[in-house]
């Protein structure tokens, strides 16, 4: 059963500045590039490096990480399968209003779930959601454990870990798949620099 709109009684107001206008002025297309995979594969610090990149190269771009955004936007929130869903599904809608408003959006976060990584790609127009699986394998993540939260979770500390005491459910087939665990941090960023060329996302030079 479907639950009611608790909105019912709001009208879309449609705004002159559009996406494309605003893409015009950026002289770039905007984009998601929703970086998934374990904790500790690697999917915040190659966000980074790649908007690193980006901003250099004259590009308007925003990061929205996993734990920065706990400690405002979903502060409230767990981690069982239900805060997780919840979570990711603010995350999509606030990935979907950067889109709009033109920038390149880079979304950290491990999103476990293959159901709600449908469902983000699903609320993007087609070709704006680019998938990118951060692989590493379970071993070489503890190995790293830079956070010490595995360690934390194996002695049973931490509740609903992904990996451990949670599912993690891998991509099928995301749009690039980079093994953090053999590349460089330089390779992996040139991955995905070198796909949003491939895909028009970002302006030509020369």
């Amino acid at each position: 059963m479907k639950k009611p709109d608790k909105s019912a009684n709001t009208v879309w107001h449609r705004a002159t500045v559009t996406r494309q206008r605003r893409e015009q002025k950026n002289a770039h297309k905007s984009v998601v590039l929703w970086f998934t995979g374990l904790s500790g594969s690697g999917k915040s610090t190659l966000a980074h490096a790649v908007e690193e990149q980006l901003h250099r190269s004259g590009l308007n771009t925003f990061v929205l990480d996993g734990d920065n955004v706990r400690h405002g936007l979903c502060s409230d929130l767990g981690f069982s399968d239900q805060d997780r869903k919840e979570n990711i599904r603010r995350i999509s809608e606030t990935a979907k209003l950067l889109l709009e408003a033109g920038l390149i959006t880079l979304t950290a976060f491990i999103s476990p779930f293959k159901a709600e990584r449908v469902t983000a790609r699903s609320l993007m127009p087609h070709g704006d959601f680019i998938e990118i699986y951060c692989f590493c394998p379970l071993t070489v993540c503890e190995q790293r454990d830079v956070k010490g939260l595995y360690k934390k979770a194996r002695l049973g500390e931490i509740k609903d870990f992904t990996g451990i005491s949670s599912p993690y459910e891998e991509p099928e087939n995301p749009d690039l798949k980079i093994d953090t665990s053999q590349l460089t941090l330089e390779e992996s960023a040139q991955l995905v620099i070198s796909l949003l060329h491939a895909r028009n996302i970002l302006p030509t030079t020369g």
